[in-house]
């Protein structure tokens, strides 16, 4: 979790693959909604040049969706821990829908 803080930090490009009801819930800070069930809607928007970094609850969604992007052409990392992973290291979490779609 510490390497993923640091890359957002810097500016990485991640994604939330969670729906829009648990991403309005809470997110980690900067990651851009993306539903895992509108994944491919979102694929022009995603950066070819640099990592994608995928986020859901825990890592399950994020891992397949990684794999997925993966096999479009992405260079994707699956977030071990999701967003509760993130919350329970004491990060903040953003409730809302106020951040860019991806």
């Amino acid at each position: 979790m510490d390497v993923f803080a640091s890359e957002l930090a810097e500016g990485a490009f991640a994604i939330d693959v969670r729906e829009p009801d648990e991403y309005a819930a809470g997110h980690v800070p900067g990651v851009r909604p993306a539903p895992l069930s509108e994944l491919g809607a979102h694929l022009a928007a995603l950066p070819a040049d640099r990592p994608v970094y995928v986020v859901c609850a825990s890592g399950n969604r994020s891992a397949w969706a990684a794999e997925q992007l993966e096999s479009a052409g992405f260079h994707a990392v699956s977030v071990v821990g999701g967003t509760s992973g993130w919350a329970r290291t004491g990060r903040p979490v953003v409730r809302g829908t106020d951040a860019r779609a991806a």
